[in-house]
């Protein structure tokens, strides 16, 4: 039996990035880039207006207040002269600054006769210009390698003039879940001997929040031959997860059935709770991951090692989850042999939260998983605690 450090650096520390692939810009949502992102353009591509008003030398606001009016700029129709002294040009936000002006007065400080534009606006060189470049520069790096795009790093992407950009693959995930007690939630009829499949869409889930694509979703009864098919089936994918089986009663399928399609197996048994019979393998580029059947084993699995995972494959950093120091909400005995996480709730009031561990830690039970904010990280052999005393608290 391995530590749970140990088991994060098999899985995940040995793994690498994925390959990549060019897509649209707008559709970059959830990817990672894989290398920098350099502007094509300056933005702005020249001097430009903040502001509706009338471009001015600054100089001229010394000498007098009257100007002639002897054009207009507009956004993408600039004013094509250069300004000459005692000339204002009526502009608009967003459109480039005539050659030779240096202020923009705003509109609301001006009187405007015809031609003739009068301010008492004091000269302000600069005011209200947008320099060229002010935001980035042609040829500047504007994203770096590895940056998790959103909205906001899509539009700056666009921005620099990039409408394809190069992400690393997201990973193809398929999951099998195993038992012959394995009912679909869907079902018109459940029999008092049903186990609904809950793990699956839970974990699912999960996956396709971190950006993962699920390409295979089932199940299959407790057969060496059934599971190992399934296995055989999926060869494709690049993380093949199983829920249920794990352990070795008469029964437990999984890993049989995974060495016989070709896994080289890792590792089997993590010195933690819940979730201790984790087996991880290899078979060629494919991850294979053997998760236990209780969905709290199963989602506590894969929050510690398959999101980690997913996140390398797709080039995002992925530290080992080790949470945040918060006070407990109650006293807590000494824990065993197994790092234990404990589903717990986040209690008090903003700025002064405290980490309380539900009642019941059965790996069985949904309803304290929905419950809950988080697991309170337990040390092996660590000592017993009382209220108020620090412990470390995961949240997801």
């Amino acid at each position: 039996m391995i530590s749970v450090e140990q088991a994060f650096e098999r899985i995940v520390g040995k793994a690498l990035p994925l390959g990549t692939e060019k897509i649209e810009v707008a559709k970059a949502s959830g990817r990672v880039i894989a290398a920098p992102i350099r502007a094509r353009r300056s933005q702005p591509g020249c001097d430009v207006s903040a502001m509706d008003g009338y471009a001015v030398k600054s100089q001229d606001l010394e000498a007098g207040s009257t100007f002639d009016v002897v054009g207009e700029s507009a956004a993408g129709h600039p004013y094509a002269k250069a300004l000459h002294s005692g000339e204002a040009v009526r502009i608009f936000t967003g459109a480039a600054v005539p050659a030779g002006a240096d202020q923009i007065v705003i509109q609301e400080n001006v009187q405007r006769d015809g031609d003739k534009m009068t301010t008492a606006q004091r000269a302000s060189s600069g005011q209200h210009i947008r320099s060229m470049g002010i935001d980035f520069l042609e040829k500047q790096t504007v994203l770096e390698g590895g940056t998790f795009m959103t909205a906001k790093s899509i539009g700056l992407a666009a921005s620099a003039g990039q409408a394809h950009l190069m992400v690393h693959r997201r990973p193809k995930i398929a999951f099998l879940a195993t038992g012959d007690e394995l009912a679909d939630p869907g079902q018109a009829k459940f029999s008092d001997y049903d186990t609904v499949d809950s793990a699956r869409p839970q974990l699912q889930a999960l996956v396709e929040e971190c950006g993962a694509e699920v390409v295979f979703s089932g199940h299959v009864g407790d057969t060496l031959d059934g599971i190992s098919a399934a296995i055989r089936n999926n060869s494709g994918a690049d993380i093949l997860v199983t829920i249920g089986g794990a352990s070795v009663g008469d029964k437990d399928f999984v890993q049989e059935a995974m060495k016989k399609e070709g896994m080289s197996l890792d590792f089997w048994k993590v010195a933690m709770r819940p979730g201790k019979p984790l087996i991880y393998g290899r078979r060629g580029h494919q991850h294979m991951l053997g998760l236990p059947g209780n969905p709290a084993s199963a989602f506590v699995c894969s929050l510690l090692f398959l999101r980690p995972l997913i996140d390398k494959l797709m080039g995002r950093p992925a530290p080992c989850p080790v949470g945040l120091s918060l006070p407990c909400a109650t006293a807590l005995p000494e824990n065993g042999p197994r790092q234990h996480y404990m589903r717990a709730r986040l209690v008090g009031e903003p700025g002064s939260r405290m980490a309380d561990p539900a009642a019941s830690q059965d790996s069985s039970l949904s309803t304290v998983l929905a419950q809950c904010d988080g697991l309170i990280v337990r040390p092996i052999g660590a000592p017993a605690i009382d209220a108020g005393d620090a412990v470390m608290f995961l949240p997801f």
